[in-house]
């Protein structure tokens, strides 16, 4: 092979690394609920997933390290430094949405309410539980 070959090769190469570098990166951000599926339609979050696509990724950084020119390297690195602060922002979110929703599923079930047959108030749960 002569020299202009191997360059097409490796350019070749590179673009596909990137691609799918990029590939995962849009697959975690629809996971984690930051973009819209385009499948559905819908933005949807699944963190236990988004967390798998995140660890790929991961083990992809692992696995390459040496073997990358730098641009690749810079890309898998900014990649996976703003997936995981995405994914710590997420989780937050999820917690602190699952928080509020407890909170107001334990009022609703405490709520109390008049019951008609007792003619008096007596606590009544009003909620699933």
């Amino acid at each position: 092979m002569d020299n202009s070959s191997n360059d097409t090769d490796k350019a070749q190469e590179t673009f596909l690394f990137q691609h799918l570098v990029v590939m995962f990166q849009t697959l975690a951000l629809q996971q984690m609920g930051k973009l819209t599926s385009p499948i559905t339609g819908k933005v949807e979050r699944d963190l236990h997933q988004a967390k798998i696509t995140v660890d790929m990724l991961g083990m992809l950084q692992n696995r390459t390290e040496g073997n990358l020119d730098e641009n690749e390297k810079r890309i898998l690195d900014t990649v996976m430094m703003e997936l995981q602060m995405n994914y710590l922002d997420e989780t937050a979110r999820a917690a602190k949405e699952e928080e509020e929703n407890g909170t107001a599923d334990d009022e609703k079930e405490n709520k109390v309410e008049k019951d008609p047959e007792a003619g008096e108030e007596e606590a009544k749960p009003t909620g699933d539980a």
